[in-house]
């Protein structure tokens, strides 16, 4: 009887342990399974880095596991107690549900990552819960299918192992030492809380434990899918607590010195007015995904947007401006509200947050403006719609107001109809009798580049192309009529693209794209070279239009030569800062420099981007 004891204690803990470590191969064949599914970016990549990629993973791969084995240790407890075969008919669902999640989220972040260039995180379960269609709109139809079905394949073949060597010995037999064994088994859940944790140093599991190289890609590949996901929801709700860099006192400090200290009694000096109007009328353009790369104007590639390059130079071009973020949801707060993009969630996640920004559309409304907001596709698509309307938009024209037959993309409506719906609605505009202010984000330039139109052959800039020469033609016909003298036309990207092989997610290429004002409002054509982002843009024009802008907390006026100039961008949980000194990008993760050009200042620049960063969270807690 004593053997038997012995046994079934035995029996019970290795099966705990076999459950472990049956996890980490399953994980380990995951990591160059992402690799070699994006090839463009393992070229030069070595042999021994691809091992390298495996085994610093482990780490995270040991702490996933650990989680995925914890359920089954309790059932195997209760079953020291309540014997039976209940406990390997539940053990046989826990592993199928088990073997399709981590298959489905594998999937997934293959799919996603060839396209938003970081791991799978909460992002796509926001994107998900506002439409599943329009979340899914990014990957095209065939990749999709395919996807689905390897995540099917894959959790198969998941289940099969469990079932082959694991759930044909499950313990039933209850042992006849119930107390010990319950003990031992408690002991063994402390030991895999070890790994769980994710080792027995002061930092916990966290996606920056397994980043070993500068190759942002092969450090991606490390990540374990699933713990960068559930990591990520699970660390973005208590804002206060994160990225707490500095103390209080020091972080007002540095925060001071980097927003200007407004005074909406201040006269503009006469050379830094841009328009010739005191109420103009205001068409706002964002154009979708247009990176510097695609305009010629800003050093891009020649003949792809000529419309815009004529404008730039017929009007007023911002040549050294940055997008905020890497999403259209994150981008429009930092545009129309001033409030720049954090990296690790989207404000408009939270609609009770997001309420309570200033934006452009509420402070121009209230000296009378008529404001309204066009978009082709699908309006609530990651709760936009809430924010638009609580940004105080009267009137928001989107897909289910053009026929059937107009929506023609995985979007919605190309960027032709619409640009035709704005061209018709100018005669009703007309009939006002206060000015108005029209924001217009296209749509047919987003990912997957599906245009009416061959000119170029690579997708992206095709679709760049199709949407200048809808531009172009809005534009022409617009300067033939009245509606031109009085007005201000301003376009500028939502965010920018990897357009380039080798440009990674962080480097300011990518965040660099246009705004260029044109109309008959403007004053004169000319050349802006302020260092700016989209979080300035609210700021600006409000005080080009000698309105208070008091509440814009971040932004500042790109043409007052006494307001500090810079640009500070976002990306996957990291930060950029850019001023007259260079370039410092830094990725919280790792808690690491990427990018440091030149290396003099360097410090002075991460700290002022740090100070953002936490006085945004700061301010996102306190919303």
């Amino acid at each position: 009887m004593k053997t038997d004891y012995k046994d079934k204690t035995t029996k019970r803990l290795l099966y705990i342990v076999g459950l472990f470590l049956m996890w980490l191969p399953v994980f380990l064949i995951q990591k160059p399974g992402f690799m070699l599914y994006h090839p463009d970016l393992t070229e030069g990549v070595t042999g021994m880095e691809w091992l390298q990629v495996m085994w610093h993973g482990l780490k995270l791969d040991m702490t996933v596991a650990g989680y995925l084995s914890f359920i089954p240790l309790l059932l195997v407890m209760i079953s020291v107690w309540l014997p039976g075969a209940w406990l390997k008919k539940t053990l046989k669902i826990y592993y199928l549900i088990a073997s399709l999640t981590m298959a489905s989220i594998f999937a997934a972040d293959l799919g996603l990552y060839g396209f938003w260039g970081f791991k799978l995180d909460s992002t796509v379960l926001f994107y998900l819960q506002s439409s599943f269609k329009d979340a899914m709109a990014s990957v095209p139809v065939v990749e999709g299918v395919i996807l689905l079905l390897f995540a099917l394949l894959y959790g198969g073949f998941i289940y099969w192992l469990f079932n082959r060597f694991l759930l044909s010995r499950t313990p039933q037999k209850k042992p006849q030492r119930r107390i010990s064994t319950t003990i031992t088994l408690l002991l063994a859940g402390g030991v895999m809380f070890i790994p769980i944790r994710g080792g027995l140093t002061t930092a916990t599991a966290n996606v920056g434990m397994v980043y070993f190289s500068q190759n942002q890609f092969l450090n991606h590949a490390a990540v374990n899918p699933c713990f960068s996901l559930f990591y990520s929801i699970s660390s973005e709700q208590d804002f206060a607590s994160q990225f707490n860099f500095f103390p209080e006192e020091e972080r007002k400090a540095l925060f001071s010195q980097l927003v200007p200290q407004k005074d909406e009694t201040e006269e503009l000096p006469e050379e830094t007015k841009l328009i010739n109007q005191e109420r103009p009328n205001i068409l706002l353009i964002l154009l979708e995904s247009f990176s510097y790369n695609a305009i010629e104007a800003l050093g891009g590639e020649p003949g792809v947007t000529p419309n815009l390059n004529q404008l730039a130079a017929e009007g007023i071009l911002f040549d050294r401006y940055y997008a905020n973020s890497f999403r259209t949801d994150r981008a429009l707060p930092a545009i129309l509200s001033g409030y720049p993009a954090p990296p690790t969630t989207s404000i408009l996640k939270y609609p009770t947050k997001s309420a309570h920004l200033p934006s452009l559309a509420k402070s121009l409304s209230k000296v009378g403006y008529v404001t309204d907001f066009l978009y082709g596709g699908d309006v609530n698509f990651a709760n936009m719609g809430s924010y638009f309307h609580s940004s105080g938009y009267r009137r928001i024209t989107s897909d289910k107001d053009f026929p059937l037959n107009s929506r023609l993309s995985k979007w919605g409506v190309n960027d032709e109809t619409t640009f035709e719906w704005l061209y018709q609605s100018m005669e009703e505009r007309t009939a006002y009798d206060s000015p108005w202010f029209c924001t217009f984000l296209t749509l047919s330039s987003h990912i997957p580049f599906d245009v009416p139109y061959r000119k170029l052959s690579d997708p992206y800039m095709n679709s760049v192309a199709y949407t200048d020469s809808c531009l172009g033609h809005f534009i022409n016909r617009i300067k033939e009529t009245p509606a031109w003298d009085d007005l201000l036309i301003i376009m500028m990207a939502d965010h920018g693209y990897r357009y380039m092989e080798g440009v990674p997610e962080y480097d300011s290429r990518r965040n660099h794209i246009p705004m260029v004002w044109s109309g008959g409002a403007i004053r004169k054509p000319e050349i802006i070279s302020t260092i700016a982002n989209q979080n300035d843009f609210a700021t600006t024009l409000l005080r080009q239009l000698d309105l208070p802008n008091d509440d814009f907390l971040f932004g500042k006026d790109i043409m007052n030569p006494h307001h500090p100039h810079y640009a500070f961008y976002t990306f996957k949980n990291g930060l950029a800062f850019i001023d007259h000194t260079g370039t410092t990008i830094y990725d919280n993760d790792s808690e690491s420099i990427l990018q440091n050009e030149p290396a003099e200042h360097k410090e002075e620049r991460l700290h002022n981007g740090q100070a953002i960063l936490q006085t945004l969270y700061k301010d996102l807690q306190e919303r």
